[in-house]
């Protein structure tokens, strides 16, 4: 690879305060403000992460409430659309699965709605520990 166009002297130009504190000792010699600036941005990162990570355990404990009979009437719909579903992959060839999901997905989007579909209403409708977290 040709070293000249690999833009790797123009990568930080844009934040320049990245590339010194990547350098920086510690401790640090900066001023306070770059410090602070640092330190919330540092913060910032991590609440989106926090975020995240929340978002997916919320997740992880409705898949939990299906598969623990926390929620009886969900966790037998949901073994009984899992059966149907696999009858139905059984049935039909995987191919043809895969061509449907892809048109699907890939539909115009005239053909989109603003609702959610009926199995992600009922899986956000399924009970989560995060109202234990107020």
């Amino acid at each position: 690879m040709d070293a000249r166009l690999s833009q790797a002297e123009t990568a930080h130009l844009d934040e320049p305060d990245e590339l010194d504190e990547e350098f920086d000792t510690f401790p640090t010699f900066r001023p306070t403000d770059v410090v602070r600036m640092r330190y919330d941005r540092l913060r910032c990162m991590a609440g989106r992460v926090q975020t995240i990570v929340g978002d997916l355990t919320t997740q992880g404990e409705r898949a939990l409430a299906i598969l623990s009979w926390r929620d009886p009437r969900a966790t037998a719909i949901f073994i009984i659309l899992a059966l149907i579903w696999v009858v139905f992959l059984y049935v039909i060839p995987f191919q043809v699965v895969a061509v449907l999901m892809g048109l699907y997905w890939l539909r115009h989007p005239l053909f989109w709605s603003k609702l959610l579909s009926v199995p992600v209403n009922f899986f956000k409708k399924l009970q989560s520990k995060s109202h234990m977290l107020l």
